[in-house]
């Protein structure tokens, strides 16, 4: 993959937190991550993620990382 070619990981924290009925900021307080890093993964701005991050996001919201991000395919 070219350098200037985005990526094509989606992050789907948005729907999640939607049916869980949970904001980002009481995410942000469970899990220990700014709302504003938690935002910048939500709209898809994040170019990485740690995995202790993840565990603890999936812990929160009591989901797996594939209910996190989905590969769209290439244009």
């Amino acid at each position: 993959m070219p350098v200037d070619e985005p990526h094509r990981v989606v992050c789907l924290l948005d729907d999640v937190l939607t049916a869980r009925g949970m904001t980002l900021t009481a995410l942000a307080d469970q899990v220990g991550v700014s709302v504003v890093n938690l935002s910048i993964l939500k709209n898809n701005r994040a170019k990485a993620v740690r995995f202790s991050t993840l565990t603890a996001i999936c812990d929160a919201l009591g989901c797996t990382v594939g209910d996190l991000f989905q590969v769209v395919p290439p244009q």
